[in-house]
C-alpha cells in the first residue's frame, strides 16, 4: 500500500495527461504492490520518484484479539519483517507504517495490552531502521530517527469548536511536555477533519513563537485533496 502526500502536477498538466497518469493508480488493488506498473510498463515507484514523492508501505498484517483481555488487540507482522523490509527497500520504498490499536474504556487499556503493543512498535521501528526504512509509528514511540504520527489536540465531540490557534497552542504544549528534542519530526494525522480544520492548526503551530525543536508537518492526503477529487468527479 502506498502513501502519497502530494499531487504537485494536478494543475500543471492537461486533463487527459493527468488521467493517464493517475488512472492506473486508482484501479482496485493497484497500490498493494510495490512492483506495480502502468499500462506503458513504467513502475509506480519510478513515477512517484520522478514527481518528487517517496513511496512507503504498510508492513503490519492487521490486528488479532489479545488473549486474556476484554477484546483488546495486538498487531501481527513481526515474523519475517526484516526480510520483507529488505525487499521493500530494494523495490523503492523509503518508509513504512505500522498500526497498533489500544482500546479505551473504564478498565482499558490494560498493562498487558500496553506492553504488548509498545514492544511490537519498538521492534518494528528497530527492524525498519536496520533495513533503511523510516518507521512511521502509531500511536507512539520516542526514539531518535523516528517520525511520530499523532492526532492534533482537538475538542471532544460534545465540546464547542475552537480556533486553529487554540488547537495549535495545546498541541504544541502537549508535545513540549512529552516529546524529547531528539525526535526529528512530528507528522500529524488529519483525524477525519476537513481541509481547513486539518491545515490551519498546522500552519498556526509553525507560526508559534515558542520552543519547537522538531519539524511539524503532515501525513495525510485526503484532507488536502478532497476538493480536487470532488472537482474531478464532476
Amino acid at each position: 500500500m502506498f502513501f502519497v502526500f502530494c499531487f504537485s502536477f494536478v494543475f500543471l498538466q492537461g486533463k487527459h495527461t493527468i488521467c493517464s497518469l493517475i488512472s492506473p493508480l486508482l484501479r482496485p488493488g493497484a497500490l498493494q504492490y510495490l512492483s506495480g506498473k502502468t499500462a506503458g510498463g513504467k513502475s509506480f515507484v519510478v513515477i512517484l520518484k520522478d514527481g518528487g514523492v517517496l513511496p512507503g508501505i504498510k508492513v503490519d498484517k492487521g490486528t488479532v484479539e489479545l488473549a486474556g483481555t476484554n477484546g483488546e488487540t495486538t498487531t501481527q507482522g513481526l515474523d519475517g519483517l526484516a526480510q520483507r523490509c529488505q525487499q521493500y527497500y530494494e523495490a523503492g520504498a523509503r518508509f513504512a507504517k505500522w498500526r497498533a490499536v489500544l482500546k479505551i474504556g473504564p478498565n482499558e487499556p490494560t498493562q498487558l495490552a500496553i506492553n504488548e503493543n509498545v514492544n511490537g512498535l519498538a521492534r518494528y521501528a528497530v527492524i525498519c531502521q536496520e533495513n533503511g526504512l523510516v518507521p512511521i509509528v502509531e500511536p507512539e514511540i520516542l526514539t531518535l530517527g523516528t517520525l511520530l504520527k499523532p492526532n492534533m489536540v482537538t475538542p471532544g465531540s460534545d465540546a464547542k469548536k475552537v480556533s486553529p490557534e487554540v488547537v495549535a497552542y495545546h498541541t504544541v504544549r502537549a508535545l513540549q511536555r512529552t516529546m524529547p528534542p531528539a525526535v526529528p519530526a512530528v507528522v500529524f494525522l488529519s483525524g477525519g477533519q476537513s481541509e481547513e480544520e486539518a491545515t490551519l492548526p498546522l500552519n498556526a503551530m509553525n507560526k508559534l513563537n515558542t520552543k519547537k525543536p522538531w519539524s511539524l508537518s503532515f501525513s495525510f492526503g485526503r484532507a488536502l485533496q478532497q476538493s480536487t477529487l470532488k472537482a474531478w468527479a464532476c
